[in-house]
């Protein structure tokens, strides 16, 4: 007599299969957007550090990639390199400007003290209000953010710079812990631009 496993029990395994598909799935597979391994920035030739998909529960929000002028593999030699340094996305879907603003505001509130929050809440403003201003960014569209030392930040979208560059380089660290500080907006986004998830 044959012994029937329930119909129950069999679902909660295909269910664990097919999550540990998906979790592999989601750090090992390439972006969709092809990223220049290299950029020229004021001047300096910086490298593609590691590049990444954004999830947000299964779904794909944009592909990012981070260009320095030498490859790290940690959040802290990253936040202590020298030199200028570049976030690059690219939108896969739909993303209202003032969700894009208030999520970057959360990521740094989420990553940094009080008080260095509220000492650069000028440059902040000009973060919410390049990406509040625009409606929203549609899928394939792209944006970024540019650390030039001695200059500031200067905030891109399709390719146009937004006005001139703000805050300095804390101010720059702060925007870059959203993605590898403590608590970070996607791990697995994280560990692609560290490179880690080759590993």
């Amino acid at each position: 007599m044959s012994h029937r496993v329930p119909l129950s029990s069999r679902l909660a395994a295909l269910t664990l299969v097919l999550g540990c598909v998906l979790a592999s799935a989601a750090v090992a597979a390439p972006t969709a957007t092809k990223f220049d391994p290299a950029m020229d920035v004021q001047g300096t030739k910086l490298q593609l550090n590691g590049a990444g998909t954004r999830y947000k529960a299964i779904f794909k929000v944009y592909d990012m990639a981070l260009y320095t002028t030498k490859k790290v593999g940690s959040p802290a030699e990253l936040l202590a390199l020298p030199g200028p340094k570049r976030l690059q996305f690219t939108a896969l879907r739909e993303l209202p400007g003032t969700d894009l603003g208030r999520l970057f505001l959360k990521g740094m509130s989420d990553n940094s003290p009080k008080e260095q929050v509220q000492r650069h809440a000028l440059s902040s403003a000009r973060l919410i209000e390049v990406f509040s201003g625009r409606s929203k960014m549609l899928p394939g569209e792209s944006f970024a953010m540019e650390y030039v030392p001695g200059k500031g930040t200067i905030f891109y979208i399709l390719g146009k710079p937004q006005g001139d560059p703000v805050g300095d380089d804390e101010f720059f660290r702060m925007v870059m812990k959203i993605w590898v500080g403590e608590s970070p907006a996607d791990s697995q986004l994280r560990d692609a631009l560290l490179g880690l998830d080759k590993e």
